[in-house]
């Protein structure tokens, strides 16, 4: 048992998952480079995080290749772990191959499970189909050597009866690790128990949380889930992340220090890495979480600015806040024809996306919003 001053008891010390280069394949604007990457990966490792996940495989020539790369050579593949995003069983199969030429070691799937998600990315809201896939792909990727976590992608969402037989069937086909994705800040923290209580009572289950902080208790979620018996939390470096971020590194290992007496940590890395990480992530010297910034419901994927009641449990507005594109080196013509509805502006979309992908190449990839894909439009058409 691990115990502190407070008297408090955790059922296991746990494990810790970095998310801060994978989530900026995910995070609106934020584009991790090499040198990034090596320079995060190795101060995580140093402060003592078990795994550094980063990129993004969804099929070859993955754009987060070199990120993935530049991890490997700082800190291994044993201390990496990557993402491949699942829709089918061809698709799965490209997305490993990627994988393997990258040489990576451990994949943790991105499978979409609440009803809403399913049916926006699988074209299917049914439960058997569901575990259809995920048992097809984590058959695919143990037969290749892979260790694979298995996600619930919007899973703090999906009830009991529709999660429980999934993550069964994830672990009846081979996989290591389940992870429940808090996708959308959802969960107090008394429920957060209840729903991984279900979990970790499957036979050979092994449980990690991956919490946002929207509401501002992805810390106090994750810990909870830990309580309940899960043995793994995802965080990010100054909690990096979309939607309003995530649990943030620095706050849950002083927590576990504080709180639950764990000392495995080297704490001393902590703001270095925050340096490090907000500079290049062009975020400035500090990023805030919760809903009235204004990354807390900026978007690069256009599913989540066609659907945003998906991806968020209160909307933008009710806050004071708006609902934005933002984006660097991401656009696709989807994007870039959302940033035009309602504008007056009239361009082709598919001649105008590559001009302004060839524009961003040689301008050094500025950020851009709505408003700056509109005003680059008027310059494509007089051009």
């Amino acid at each position: 048992m691990a115990t502190s001053e407070h008297g408090d008891k955790l059922p296991i010390l746990p494990h810790i998952s970095d998310a801060t280069l994978r989530d900026s394949a995910h995070m609106a604007g934020v584009e991790f480079g090499p040198g990034d990457a090596a320079r995060i990966a190795d101060l995580l490792v140093r402060t003592g995080v078990d795994l550094v996940e980063v990129g993004m495989v969804a099929g070859a020539n993955s754009k987060d290749a070199d990120l993935v790369l530049a991890t490997h050579e700082a800190v291994g593949p044993q201390r990496s772990m990557t993402l491949v995003v699942v829709r089918d069983r061809q698709q799965v199969a490209t997305a490993l191959d990627e994988a393997e030429r990258l040489g990576v070691k451990h994949v943790m799937y991105s499978i979409p499970t609440s009803e809403q998600h399913a049916r926006l990315k699988l074209g299917s809201p049914s439960a058997k189909f569901l575990q259809t896939l995920a048992r097809s792909a984590i058959t695919q990727a143990k037969e290749r050597g892979f260790h694979v976590t298995f996600s619930g992608e919007d899973g703090a969402r999906t009830p009991a009866e529709r999660l429980v037989p999934y993550v069964t069937a994830g672990f009846e086909a081979g996989a290591d690790r389940f992870r429940l994705a808090e996708t959308v800040a959802y969960l107090s923290p008394w429920q957060m128990e209840d729903v991984i209580a279900d979990l970790t009572a499957i036979d050979g289950s092994e449980i990690e949380i991956h919490s946002h902080n929207m509401l501002g208790m992805a810390v106090a979620n994750s810990l909870a889930a830990v309580r309940a018996g899960a043995t793994w939390i995802s965080a990010t470096v100054g909690g990096i992340g979309e939607r309003g971020g995530n649990a943030p590194l620095a706050e849950l290992l002083t927590s576990l220090r504080v709180i639950h007496g764990d000392t495995r940590f080297d704490l001393s890395h902590l703001t270095e890495l925050s340096k490090v990480a907000l500079k290049g992530a062009g975020l400035g010297e500090a990023f805030q979480s919760g809903p009235t910034t204004p990354h807390s419901f900026a978007y690069e994927l256009p599913g989540q600015l066609t659907h945003p009641e998906a991806y968020e449990t209160l909307p933008a507005e009710l806050v004071g806040n708006s609902r934005e594109l933002l984006v660097r080196t991401r656009l696709t013509p989807a994007l870039v024809k959302w940033a035009l509805t309602d504008s007056g502006v009239f361009a082709d979309v598919e001649a105008f996306t590559p001009w302004l992908i060839n524009r961003q190449e040689s301008n050094g990839a500025p950020l851009l919003d709505r408003d700056a894909i509109r005003k680059a439009a008027i310059e494509f058409q007089a051009s």
